[in-house]
């Protein structure tokens, strides 16, 4: 018997609680190249709550469509709580959404070391103050983040297509975790920034 996707129900579920909560979301991928904006968008209606969302598979697009720092990827790479957190503040402000999903990650088969093997990926969800600030450079600075971050490593277990489908529902499961202010350990969730 074939295994039911959830991402349907998932998404669902996600759309209701941004409904009920006056709220709109946004999404910045990297190695899902857009699947979580597509899972998204296969419900009817959804444009109420989402914008739409970005995809940044290279570097110069994160620096460039959603204000992640060239320092960022030079120090810590692309691949790192640090971009992801930037992705996700600077998508939330680009297409000013109450929320935002970032991904970035190794989906294989190629570009693993044994820091980084393939199936690591963040994400990180960050949701903007009532009051949040318009500039991005203060939102990005040391001094002054505002916005809640749930930014968490995973280490996905199967081929590319594995890989990047776990992402998506890894994802949409967090940004409900955060409307529901309910954040619980996912399956193959290795660590999770400040925990």
């Amino acid at each position: 018997m074939p295994e039911i996707d959830p991402t349907p129900v998932i998404v669902e579920e996600l759309a209701r609680l941004l409904r009920e909560q006056h709220m709109t979301i946004t999404t910045i991928e990297s190695c899902t190249g857009g699947l979580v904006a597509a899972a998204l968008t296969n419900l009817p209606g959804i444009s109420d709550v989402f914008p739409g969302g970005f995809v940044t598979y290279s570097d110069p697009l994160k620096q460039h469509m959603v204000g992640v720092q060239r320092s960022t990827l030079e120090a810590h790479g692309a691949v790192s709580a640090d971009t992801a957190i930037e992705m996700a503040i600077g998508g939330a402000i680009n297409a000013d959404a109450s929320i935002a999903i970032a991904i970035t990650g190794i989906a294989g088969p190629n570009g693993g070391s044994a820091e980084k093997p393939v199936g690591t990926v963040w994400i990180c969800i960050a949701q903007r103050a009532a009051d949040h600030a318009s500039e991005l450079d203060d939102v990005l600075s040391e001094t002054q983040v505002d916005a809640e971050i749930d930014c968490r490593r995973f280490v996905f277990d199967g081929d590319r297509s594995v890989i990047r489908s776990q992402s998506v529902i890894a994802a949409l499961s967090m940004a409900i975790q955060m409307l529901n202010h309910d954040l619980r350990d996912l399956p193959d969730q290795h660590e999770r920034l400040g925990a």
